[in-house]
Formats: C-alpha cells, structure tokens, sequence
C-alpha cells in the first residue's frame, strides 16, 4: 500500500494546504481516504480524479467531506459509464443520501460489525468519541500489512486495540499536549502513546492544527512514542505500507 498525503490541516485550510485527504493506492486501484476541502487540487496532481476507483469518508464533518460535491460534478462532466463508489455510514441519513448522485456516483454503507471489502483491501471500521459519528478505520492488503487511521476522535481504550500491530498508524493530532480535558481530538501526548501502547511501526501525526509549530507537535508526539518512528504529515508526504 502507499499512502499519498494530500490535505492534513483540521478545520480548516492553511496556506494553501488541505484539510484531511489520502490517497491509497494498492494492486492497480486508487482510493480516496476523506476529501477535504482542498483536497482535489492536490489529487490532481498524481491522476485524473475521475480515475478514482472509490472514496471511503470517516465522517461528515465538512473539513472531512468538503470536496465530495466538486467531486461528484466533476464525475458528471466526465460522463463516466460508471459511477464512482463512496463509502460512508448510515448513522446521519442526510448527509449519508447526499453520497448518491445520479450518473456521478453512488452511496454506499458500511458498519462497524462487519468487515468491507473495497478492491483487494480488507476495510474495518471503529465507532470513534466525537460531536458527530465518526468511524476509524483498520486497512488490511492481500500481504497482511496493516493501516489504521483514527479520524477524528479523542483518547478511549478501544484504539489500543484496534491499532494494534499496524504497520502505519495515521493519528488524528489536533492540539500539543498541554491540552488536556473535555476535547474532540487527540492530544500529542495521547497520540505518542497510543502509537506505544498499540505497538505500532510507525506513526503520522496528521490532521494538524494551524497555531502550533509543527516541528513542536512532532518532537512532543515523538517523547511519548518513545522508539517507535514518528513524522508529521505535510503535502506531498508517501509512505509505502
């Protein structure tokens, strides 16, 4: 698997960088892992998007999804004998109907009881602790390596599990770690240590904020990490799985 970096600002964008947005590619497909906004730009620059063979969206947060409706249209003007897959859950049925556009593209639902086959890829999804319902997600290839995204969500015992072994770990980051309390993301401290505690191989810190040194949030998410690698996402990021 390779993971390209396209967006990793949450919120909102920042000069000129995206909010969340992935692309994953394995055995011949390429897939789109959340579209923020901003994130179609930055795909356009490794394919055409409407070369995309799916799109899978943790949540409907619009720093999440932002780019889904150009997307759809650009789908329409391709005049696509196909339409292009997302995947998305059920749990917000408005934002869920919205996914299927006529002669664009089609909604499809996953849960977190079962596993989702998209192309060779094994997905499984992890109800998160957010304001609105948001899934992680734990990617599996033909060779057994393993991708676990958290999106959005703060710290709960179910992640160790669930990250457990991953060969990446991309780990929503949103605040340094003297932010603590009642907050909808992981902190640094929590995310180095998630990364430890899941035994994990590497760890990306993404989904970063605008006001905090990133080299800051790197150094703190790498002390709690302890010897595991850590890096930061920035644009144009590759990680080979």
């Amino acid at each position: 698997m390779l993971v390209t970096v396209l967006g990793f600002y949450g919120g909102y964008p920042h000069n000129g960088i995206g909010t969340s947005g992935y692309l994953l590619e394995d055995n011949g497909k390429k897939m789109l892992i959340d579209c923020g906004s901003g994130v179609l730009n930055a795909l356009s620059k490794y394919m055409k998007p409407t070369d995309l063979d799916a799109v899978i969206l943790s949540h409907y947060h619009h720093d999440h999804t932002a780019d889904i409706g150009v997307l759809q249209y650009e789908w329409l003007a391709a005049k696509k004998e196909n339409p292009l897959p997302i995947y998305g859950h059920t749990q917000d049925f408005v934002n869920f109907a919205q996914l299927t556009v006529d002669n664009a593209s089609k909604g499809i639902a996953y849960n977190d009881y079962e596993s989702t086959e998209i192309g060779s890829l094994k997905f499984e999804f992890l109800r998160t602790i957010h304001p609105v319902p948001a899934y992680a997600m734990r990617i599996t290839n033909k060779e057994g390596k393993v991708l676990v995204y958290t999106a959005d969500t703060t710290y709960f015992d179910g992640l160790v599990d669930f990250a457990k072994d991953a060969d990446l770990l991309i780990a929503d980051t949103n605040f340094p770690e003297d932010v603590t309390g009642h907050k909808a993301h992981l902190n640094t401290k929590e995310a180095g240590t998630l990364a430890k505690d899941s035994n994990v191989k590497r760890l990306m810190i993404s989904h970063l904020p605008q006001t905090v040194d990133l080299e800051t949030m790197l150094s703190q998410s790498q002390k709690y990490a302890g010897d595991i690698p850590v890096v930061h996402a920035f644009e144009g990021l590759e990680i080979e799985v």
